[in-house]
């Protein structure tokens, strides 16, 4: 079996069993003691779309069906896959699927301000309620902040606004930009909590229509607005700049374009934070099937690609900081409540979408377990005095603002 090449030199740990399509199972096991999955292989022609691009035919093979887990659920088996990945030595054919991709990869990152609302569009405009069924009650869909692992997805989520805001040195009146808006969670926050007044930019038509209606129902629509715009359109000037988990969305290409619009758009004393997935290892390329079927245009790079970009545009980093196992544990319980809710789901889309969903969800937990994806929170000024000399006046700022307990509200079917 072509295949067989590929896995003998993946699987380090535990054992993968391998069905072929003619019924025969082919065991492939490592040195090291761990788990058994077994897979069955449905279709003929995937044992070879799986040597050549695994990395796409895995999960569309999922999807359709002709690839079925037998003893264990997609999580399992991905997480088995990211280990043995993370601890297995390269093999011959490792540079070839990098290769290809890092060829096309200004390609892939192109979002000119008309692409990148298709973009957006692709995965922000589906069904409402499909949100309401895996997300925290405020939908925040970005990572939220875990100091411990006993609290609620909407304790940690609420958390992670706190974080943010502290890093922001903000108080009445002034004026707040957040890219990247969502459905309006944060900007409402920042303005109940602050007495600032937030404009928040979004590409997704159905994100307006319920960040608008949130705003109304919070009485701040006088503080808070909502605008359907690409970054690179806004012009005025703002006292902050916020954006969460809108970065990957960005790409290389425009990296420059990006940083230049946040600094035209601060003032002299003005601060800007920055919440993004990340990687550990370096530059690389955006798994293919995720771009084909969850972000089109999407990257998470490496810290080592916006670096260079922010010093060249003229800018201070005043504070880093690196989130590692948190959004792992945020995904852990978007995947829980997302299976808890399949059914729903299916009725609003139906099994494919399921399976393409669960694919996703389970893939980017791995991914941040055993896969060298992180989050990074950067602080920027254009001046060295911009912010205190140290940390403190965060850590203070968030001991002030504890938010209240907040429970999950089911919603009616």
């Amino acid at each position: 079996m072509l295949l067989g090449f590929l896995l003998r030199r993946l699987v380090t740990k535990g054992t993968l069993r391998v069905i072929d399509p003619q019924g025969t199972t082919h065991s492939f096991s490592g040195d090291l003691a761990g788990p058994t999955v077994t897979i069955k292989l449905h279709d003929p022609a995937l044992v070879r779309r799986l040597f050549f691009n695994p990395r796409l035919y895995l999960g569309e093979a999922y999807m359709d069906g002709t690839l079925t887990i037998e003893d264990a659920d997609v999580y399992d088996f991905l997480l088995f896959i990211g280990e043995n990945q993370a601890i297995a030595p390269p093999s011959i054919v490792t540079p070839l699927y990098a290769g290809f991709g890092r060829l096309l990869r200004a390609f892939q990152q192109y979002n000119p301000v008309g692409q990148s609302q298709k973009n957006v569009a692709h995965h922000y405009d589906l069904s409402d309620t499909l949100y309401d069924l895996f997300l925290d009650n405020d939908r925040q869909y970005s990572c939220a902040f875990w100091p411990t692992l006993d609290i609620s997805l909407e304790e940690a989520q609420a958390n992670k606004k706190r974080h943010l805001a502290s890093k922001l040195l903000l108080k009445p009146g002034l004026k707040v930009l957040d890219i990247g808006c969502g459905w309006g969670g944060l900007a409402i926050y920042l303005a109940k909590e602050t007495g600032v007044s937030v404009t928040g930019l979004t590409l997704s038509i159905e994100q307006l229509k319920v960040a608008e209606r949130r705003a109304a129902a919070a009485g701040v629509a006088d503080r808070v607005k909502f605008v359907l715009r690409d970054y690179r359109e806004e012009t005025g000037v703002y006292d902050r700049i916020v954006s969460v988990g809108m970065f990957e969305h960005v790409g290389v290409p425009q990296y420059k374009a990006f940083f230049h619009k946040v600094k035209e758009l601060l003032p002299e004393d003005g601060v800007a934070l920055l919440h993004s997935i990340g990687r550990m290892d370096g530059p690389a390329t955006t798994n293919p099937w995720l771009r084909k079927y969850i972000f089109p245009g999407g990257y998470s790079p490496s810290l080592s690609e916006v670096v260079p970009v922010v010093e060249k545009v003229g800018m201070w980093i005043t504070d880093i900081e690196i989130l590692r196992l948190h959004y792992a544990e945020t995904l852990h319980q978007w995947r829980a409540r997302f299976a808890a809710n399949r059914d729903r789901v299916r009725t609003l889309y139906d099994e494919r979408f399921c399976r393409m969903w669960e694919f996703y969800l389970a893939g980017s937990e791995v991914a941040f377990r055993w896969g060298g994806h992180l989050n990074f929170q950067m602080q920027l000024a254009k001046h060295v005095d911009a912010v205190p000399m140290t940390r403190d006046y965060m850590v203070d700022w968030e001991r002030s603002h504890v938010p209240p307990v907040v429970e999950r509200v089911e919603r009616a079917a």
